[in-house]
């Protein structure tokens, strides 16, 4: 009996292999997928194709408009910093020139003074 199992183990390893091999032979000489097939199916054939194209399209437009969103996201930082920088250097000169606009008006007698201050030392020490 154990010599049965034996043969029989090693004839179904051998039907396996043959029925792998026999419909890969088959699927090459078109004997699997036949002609019949895509005549009966030709209306969902067709739909599974156009679902498939339509996949990839959709996949493709999502990810040029991503990148545009990126750049476009890029290029709106470097604006706002460039924003940012006039924004102070221009509320700067305002501030600047409103004071002496007051200073002008109540008649103090300052002037923005052209030269930097300096310290004064003191030889004796």
């Amino acid at each position: 009996m154990v010599q049965n199992t034996d043969k029989s183990s090693s004839s179904t390893g051998r039907t396996v292999l043959e029925r792998s091999g026999s419909v890969m032979r088959r699927l090459l000489f078109g004997q699997v997928v036949s002609s019949d097939i895509f005549a009966r199916n030709w209306l969902a054939l067709i739909l599974g194709v156009f679902m498939i194209l339509a996949y990839i399209s959709g996949k493709y437009s999502c990810q040029t408009k991503m990148e545009e969103v990126r750049r476009l996201t890029h290029q709106y930082e470097i604006i706002n910093a460039e924003l940012v920088r006039c924004r102070s250097r221009y509320m700067g000169r305002i501030r600047e020139s409103s004071m002496q606009a007051m200073v002008d008006s109540l008649n103090l007698g300052l002037r923005v003074q052209e030269n930097p201050p300096y310290r004064l030392k003191d030889d004796n020490r």
